[in-house]
């Protein structure tokens, strides 16, 4: 199976129960955030009004007769109580309550990267196996390098909680100039810059920690995004104030449910368009698989018998070698046949929100009519003009499963195997590249694909049984795939990661490749060498450019001169050495690092100019593109559930 958050009933966001406002609500906090205590214990199977009597932070518990745990303390616990099992970050000095309260920890692991903009990379890449991760980086200096990274994570719907120290509430009442600051003793102006890239924020102290991070985790897990904890030097060392909450894991956290009319008014309407249409294919989005709802989309497309087909962003969701399986749609850039089922289709069923960005999307050349688009948003489902509000992704999936009738969508034949060309004598190019790594991929590998020419030909293959597929589509920060390719590995050992890189991207954070080494992860990193940023090279009008040179490198050299022990490495030039390379690989039981040598000329020519003009909107004159209509969840607003 793909990797997902572990998933008992497939329920993954979370929400308090109905009927749980208690005192919280009284001190006027969001029903939604408050009394999480009480979500927890309804989860657990417990009332609501019993407390927790312990503290399980590790060895430390809390009770008549013991001391309450810090503010650090309880942070760290909370979030291990999700089943989080590492911290990524770099240690500062303002941050270092967190940091001992990390390390003190039985329940998590710190993990120190090489700076924190890697961290962040590698906290998104580990929540998208694990469902959640923690990162932890000082104030100011710390946080802002890892700002990149995080807005990633907001952008693609990962949730990373970050934890900020802050110098110490004292100094920042007598307005002191401090390092990391910038000189004027003001000490909030960050605040707002970090905050930009979280769903929800707080600043946490000794008498509301308990409290804000209830309401954080909820917030957080809804939307699945990441949130921003700041925490001042002083507080993180005073013991809490009330009774700690004992959460539970990801998958036991209780998700909202759904407005009933307005979900059966939803349900209603999908049921009587799928069914009376000739032709239904469903275009299921990345988010199945951030909500862990892989599982359910399978007995629905098992139940229904519709196909569908995936976007480079959404590929694998779930396995490839489901039957329901067309292939890939990205416009132009899709197979034949299934650009045809697609654009052909009488309604498109869009399950949980497929982001129609350029690079998604062929740029731009997919021919989807909006008025055949049925699209469940996470939180609202969209038909045409007509919004049904207050209902979610997986109510909604889990309804279809017995509402629509059975169909056979007709289906293309299975892609043929690529064929494996050259002599062993030739040197590699991306045509005689690519088939042998589908035939290297096994089944579960955990794959991911750096932003760049790799990820166009990459999201092509057909994957095997329980393979999964992560790239970064919509925000597309390169460098961002090999630390996200250590998180990955860190979050799941039982199966191999393999990371395809081009050279260019890998330069920026290649040396994490030194803490891969040091915490023992055993990826298969592949880097492609064509000593430029390929992609940028057919993103110009004329190629050649002496900005997209890289410097030369000895890539292969890389893991034993940052520590990694056992190691295989290899230059690879010749097919007949890749093929040994691979087959070496294969059988290594340790980190494998292949540099593949390419020549600059193995990329395709530029994009037509035209092309180029209606990406960028770059050309003097002529029509610009249509507004993009930008629809937000509307709250119902009749007994029909919904608004037209």
């Amino acid at each position: 199976m793909p990797s997902e958050p572990p998933d008992t009933d497939d329920r993954g966001s979370a929400t308090a129960p109905e009927g749980t406002g208690g005192e919280g609500a009284k001190r006027g906090l969001p029903r939604r955030a408050v009394l999480a205590a009480g979500a927890v214990a309804a989860a657990s199977g417990v009332a609501a009004a019993v407390a927790v009597d312990k503290f399980h932070g590790g060895t430390r518990f809390f009770g008549e007769d013991s001391t309450p745990p810090t503010v650090a303390e309880y942070v760290v616990a909370r979030l291990a109580d999700l089943g989080i099992e590492h911290v990524f970050g770099v240690p500062g000095d303002y941050v270092f309550g967190l940091d001992n309260a990390i390390e003190a920890s039985d329940r998590v692991t710190w993990v120190g990267a090489a700076n924190e903009l890697n961290a962040a990379y590698a906290a998104d890449g580990y929540a998208r196996i694990r469902g959640a991760a923690i990162l932890c980086t000082t104030y100011a200096v710390g946080e802002l390098s890892a700002l990149n990274g995080v807005m990633g994570s907001y952008a693609e719907r990962l949730p990373i909680f970050h934890l900020v120290g802050q110098p110490s509430s004292k100094l920042q009442r007598a307005r002191a100039v401090t390092h990391h600051s910038l000189g004027d003793g003001m000490f909030r102006q960050f605040e707002c810059l970090s905050a930009a890239s979280a769903c929800v924020s707080a600043h946490l102290t000794a008498r509301n920690a308990i409290a804000e991070m209830e309401r954080v985790i909820i917030e957080a897990l809804a939307q699945r995004r990441p949130a921003y904890l700041t925490i001042a030097a002083d507080e993180a060392l005073l013991p809490i104030i009330g009774t700690p909450v004992a959460g539970v894991p990801l998958a036991e956290v209780p998700r909202p449910h759904s407005d009933s009319a307005s979900l059966d008014a939803a349900i209603a309407a999908i049921t009587e368009r799928v069914t009376a249409s000739k032709a239904t294919v469903v275009l299921p989005a990345y988010t199945i698989g951030r909500f862990g709802l892989a599982r359910q989309l399978i007995r629905f497309l098992d139940a229904s018998g519709l196909a569908y087909a995936t976007t480079p962003m959404d590929k694998a969701q779930i396995s490839e070698t489901n039957p329901h399986f067309l292939g890939m749609y990205a416009g132009d850039g899709s197979e034949p046949d299934v650009k045809k089922a697609v654009e052909g289709a009488e309604v498109i069923l869009n399950l949980g929100g497929v982001a129609f960005v350029d690079s998604n999307t062929g740029l731009w050349t997919d021919a989807l009519d909006p008025a055949r688009m049925i699209t469940v948003w996470p939180d609202y489902v969209q038909i045409g003009h007509t919004i049904f509000g207050g209902i979610y992704l997986a109510d909604v999936l889990e309804q279809l499963t017995t509402a629509l009738p059975e169909t056979r969508t007709p289906r293309p034949n299975p892609p043929a195997a690529l064929p494996v060309p050259g002599a062993t004598a030739d040197r590699v190019s991306s045509a005689t590249l690519y088939p042998r790594l589908a035939e290297f991929l096994r089944d579960d590998d955990v794959v991911i694909a750096e932003t760049g020419l790799c990820l166009a030909h990459m999201a092509r293959l057909r994957l095997p049984e329980g393979a999964v597929f992560h790239n970064q589509t919509l925000w597309g920060s390169i460098g961002w795939a090999t630390p996200a390719a250590f998180g990955a590995a860190l979050a799941d050992s039982s199966r191999r990661t393999v990371l395809v890189t081009g050279d260019g991207a890998h330069q920026l954070t290649a040396n994490e490749i030194g803490t891969m080494g040091r915490y023992g992860v055993k990826p298969v990193i592949i880097v492609l060498n064509n000593a430029m940023y390929g992609i940028e090279e057919i993103l110009n009008e004329q190629q050649g450019h002496v900005y997209d040179v890289l410097t030369p490198w000895n890539y292969h050299q890389l893991p034993e001169a940052l520590g990694c022990k056992d190691w295989y490495t290899a230059r690879v030039t010749t097919l007949g050495e890749l093929d040994t390379a691979l087959a070496t690989a294969a059988g290594h039981d340790s980190g494998c690092y292949l540099e593949i040598m390419l020549d600059r000329s193995d990329i395709p020519q530029s994009l037509p100019t035209p092309t180029l003009h209606m990406i960028y909107q770059t050309a003097p004159a002529g029509p610009a593109l249509p507004p993009l209509a930008i629809t937000a969840a509307a709250e119902t607003t009749n007994g029909s559930g919904h608004i037209s």
